[in-house]
């Protein structure tokens, strides 16, 4: 189909999201085009089917304090990472999906100097870090993508999936961290960085015993 009203039309709440069916791949190319880069939507294409979600400000704070708190974490390791924020991932004809925070790690000496993330060229960032429920079209979009983990916090909950054969387990553990108990850990750090600050809580946590220290 193609999208009789122009995208620009429709106001979303916060909070709100909106799903559109028929969708041809051409038409979601020509949306995320007229909407350009400064927005606040969140966008999940699968087979079809398109949905705009627009966040809560609440919803905002919480992946930016994880990717920190994982970037710490990696420096600590002495790991290399790459955080490619909400870029757009793309299966040409499938699926297009914006993560809240896309973080290569495993994979991040291959992304250096990438410019444009062609998913024929570069690996799927391995972790994928979302605030808040992921709906189905989410889920197959991510699926289509073969990101390997993703992390979806919720309710001061950390619910971690792995992707094993062509669908997503929930694990207690993160392949990532494999040695850290993540779920508990994450939802403690970002409660601590909400009541005294996020730098204060990474400079209390880079010298924490979780940390080696």
């Amino acid at each position: 189909m193609t999208l009789a009203i122009p995208i620009h039309a429709i106001e979303l709440a916060p909070g709100s999201t909106l799903s559109i069916h028929n969708v041809s791949w051409q038409d979601f190319e020509t949306l995320l085009a007229d909407l350009g880069e400064k927005r606040n939507t969140r966008i999940a294409y699968y087979r079809g089917t398109l949905e705009i979600m627009s966040p809560l400000a609440r919803h905002e704070r919480p992946h930016r304090i994880i990717a920190d708190i994982v970037k710490v974490l990696l420096d600590i390791q002495e790991r290399n990472w790459e955080d490619f924020g909400s870029t757009t991932l793309k299966r040409p004809e499938v699926a297009g999906i914006e993560p809240d925070t896309g973080l290569y790690i495993q994979n991040a000496d291959r992304v250096k100097g990438c410019n444009d993330l062609d998913l024929d060229t570069y690996p799927p960032p391995d972790l994928a870090i979302e605030a808040d429920v992921t709906s189905m079209t989410t889920v197959s979009a991510y699926q289509a993508m073969k990101v390997p983990e993703i992390w979806v916090y919720r309710n001061q909950t950390l619910k971690i999936s792995v992707l094993e054969g062509d669908r997503y387990i929930e694990s207690l553990s993160s392949p990532a961290f494999p040695e850290l108990p993540i779920a508990t850990l994450i939802p403690q750090l970002v409660q601590s960085a909400i009541e005294q600050g996020t730098s204060q809580m990474l400079r209390n946590f880079r010298t924490s015993s979780i940390c080696g220290n």
